[in-house]
């Protein structure tokens, strides 16, 4: 038999839609790698998957391995044969272990003597004895977010499995999945085709199911989801909301995907956008719609799953399911706007934030004790922040957000809006969580940092304070996300302030005693993100690394500095420079005790290279400094980079190690103040030496 596709499909039960995508990856990734290890020859794979199926196509797959020459050697004919040249028990298990005879060997000289050779073409092995040892490591190997039992087996698996198939080109190929034995059956939609589609071939797996309505290729359904959506909202007037969360979500609910316009009471659309989109995104899966000027209308699409024959129904079936959503979101909104967002202040003493550090009011008041801090740094208003600081988690306590709970900050924004309160302090109960994710943008104003600042920094302080710092992969309260979002706001609105000093400031003001040691691995918990910060950014680890020692605690300082070094590292006088720095650093470790104490004498220089080098040192010397006073670190290196030559000239010529302990300890003692004033800017001996192109 020629190569052919090579098809494996798992019919299940309706797979947990967030894990449909991932699991159909893993699931095609397994199959092919592990075939290819088997030494299977494969052209290109396609992974498709529904609601109820995983499925690989793999195209121009061989019948078999290819066959392998193997040669083995043997005993020497010295030990192969005894005095009468009859085989001996070594040549006989030689040859019995290779399921041959002593005759059928060849012989072959060596650097020993002649010996016994074994050689031969073992065949290849046929696709029938692979796919079942690929498909079962691919099995195991599948990232299941939680097994499933089903009837009297010991089976486990991600949803109960009904059926299998698996086609080389026209032919079956053995296999068994769950106590389920594959063939050409597979099915198609549950209800516009739920009799067995019989498959002549692997090739026609795709078309064969979208005949029997099914689009089984999940790149092609979502494309379909996205058309169909855009097109029905177009036709109610206006235009989608595509969220990728929620259509990856469908993609995964549906195999016939047929998108539907419905209409809800415009009473709601009083409610705030955000509730609006929560109700018919997270709650129902619905697609809203909006006008041109970017208001919502009172519609949605939503995706059926079917075709149906009467589309009004479908269409008012979901109308009836989202109407009292809707009308409970309406009662929340009233009634919370009924009782003030300030009703809810005396509440907080009565919900725990955490056992060991006390109730949400506590943590409201150790909010804005942070936050009289942050006002300087942050230019924001003191009577914004306190006050904000004051609502910032009553919001907590309404109906809506008892209802919906990703709309915590927002409804409190709204609630102080309808409550009179200043704008400035509204907009900071709504900025409070930002950045809410990776790539989401950090507060916009003064009051809004100043509280988001605060709230961080007092969780990662409080946990930390009671020993509950992240492990591994667990988080449980977010901490990693939390000091990152310190860490964008700090750098990204160019707030000047001892981030260090903040935290120690914060772990003082806990309920609890810290551990001695608590700051400093708060301290390195923020570093460890920092530096994940920039790689994000293309910046290399040896740029971090250059000034992670040097105690900069003012991330805006950093900031500037790790940019400037990483352009610096790129051009061709930092290489000289860089080096140089290195083996200086390193003579200065080896020679400690000659350095310590030892004060360089300009009139003690004998070489002509070190005193061009002391000349030089002499003249960027105040370009350094001055630039780092103005906030220039881009200056400063490049007045290091004029060191270059002097430094090259010197290692060259002059002997650093000299005989005579004066000459010694006073070249030293040059290369000391050359250490401390490139370190004024950063460990440049820690950058790497590979020029860019």
């Amino acid at each position: 038999m020629t190569a052919a596709t090579l098809l494996i499909e798992i019919g299940v039960e309706e797979l947990p839609p967030k894990a449909m995508r991932t699991l159909a990856d893993a699931f095609a990734e397994g199959v092919t790698s592990a075939l290819s290890e088997a030494g299977l020859a494969l052209g290109a794979t396609t992974r498709y998957a529904t609601p109820r199926r995983l499925a690989v196509a793999i195209a121009e797959v061989a019948a078999a391995t290819d066959p392998v020459a193997v040669e083995k050697a043997g005993p020497t004919l010295a030990i192969a044969y005894d005095a009468a040249g009859q085989p001996t028990k070594a040549a006989e298990g030689f040859a019995r272990s290779l399921g041959t005879t002593v005759d059928a060997l060849e012989h072959e000289d060596s650097d020993k003597g002649e010996r016994l050779v074994y050689r031969a073409t073992e065949p290849g092995k046929p696709i029938a004895t692979l796919v079942q040892p690929a498909v079962d490591q691919a099995i195991k190997r599948l990232p299941i977010p939680k097994l499933m039992r089903w009837g009297d087996s010991e089976a486990a698996f991600v949803r109960p499995v009904h059926w299998v198939v698996a086609l080389h080109g026209s032919e079956i190929v053995p296999l068994s999945v769950f106590e389920q034995s594959a063939d050409r059956q597979t099915f198609g939609h549950r209800f516009h085709h739920p009799d067995a589609v019989e498959l002549a071939c692997a090739e026609d797996y795709a078309q064969a199911l979208n005949d029997a309505w099914v689009v089984v290729d999940p790149d092609v359904r979502r494309q379909r989801i996205v058309e169909q959506v855009k097109q029905a909202a177009a036709d109610f007037g206006g235009q989608a909301l595509i969220d990728d969360g929620l259509v990856e979500e469908v993609t995964a609910l549906v195999e016939w995907p047929v998108g539907i316009a419905g209409r809800f009471d415009e009473r709601f659309l009083v409610l705030p956008r955000e509730v609006l989109i929560s109700t018919l995104q997270e709650h129902q899966r619905y697609f809203p719609i909006e006008n041109e000027a970017g208001e919502l209308l009172a519609g949605f699409i939503t995706v059926a799953n079917i075709e149906s024959r009467d589309v009004a129904q479908v269409i008012a079936g979901n109308e009836r399911v989202v109407r009292p959503r809707l009308s409970d979101a309406l009662f929340f909104w009233d009634q919370d706007r009924r009782q003030g967002l300030a009703h809810h202040i005396d509440g907080l003493a009565r919900v725990t934030f955490q056992q060991s550090l006390g109730s949400l009011a506590d943590k409201s008041a150790r909010i804005a004790k942070a936050g009289e801090r942050l006002v300087e740094p942050t230019g924001a208003s003191a009577s914004a922040v306190k006050r904000a600081a004051a609502l910032a988690k009553a919001d907590l306590l309404t109906e809506m957000v008892g209802e919906f709970p990703d709309l915590q900050g927002l409804m409190g924004f709204y609630y102080a809006e309808a409550d009179g309160e200043p704008t400035e302090v509204a907009l900071a109960i709504a900025e409070q969580y930002a950045p809410a994710r990776a790539g989401a943008d950090i507060a916009g104003t003064p009051a809004g940092r100043a509280l988001a600042l605060a709230d961080r920094l007092d969780t990662l302080s409080g946990i930390f304070a009671i020993g509950r710092r992240p492990s591994g992969d667990k988080d449980p309260f977010g901490l990693r996300r939390a000091a990152l979002g310190v860490l964008r706001t700090v750098i990204e609105a160019g707030i000047v302030l001892d981030l260090r000093a903040e935290l120690a400031a914060a772990l003082a003001n806990q309920p609890v005693n810290a551990e001695p040691d608590t700051l400093d691995s708060l301290w390195m918990f923020h570093m460890e993100r920092l530096r994940g910060y920039y790689a994000d950014q293309g910046i290399g680890p040896d740029r971090f690394e250059a000034l992670a020692n040097l105690g900069i605690t003012d991330l805006v300082d950093f900031d500037r500095r790790i940019r400037a070094l990483d352009t610096f590292g790129r051009e061709s006088s930092a290489q000289t420079v860089c080096g140089a720095h290195k083996r200086i650093r390193n003579i200065l470790r080896r020679n400690a005790d000659e350095v310590e104490g030892r004060a360089f004498d300009t009139a003690a220089l004998i070489e002509p290279t070190e005193r061009d080098l002391a000349t030089a040192y002499a003249a960027q010397r105040d370009v350094v400094v001055e630039a780092m006073d103005s906030k220039n670190p881009t200056e400063a290196l490049t007045a290091l980079a004029a060191l270059a030559a002097p430094l090259d000239g010197f290692f060259d010529q002059a002997m650093v190690m000299a005989d005579d302990p004066s000459l010694r300890q006073n070249r030293l003692a040059l290369l000391s103040l050359l250490d401390e004033l490139c370190r004024q800017v950063a460990d440049i001996s820690c950058l790497s030496l590979e020029q860019s192109d």
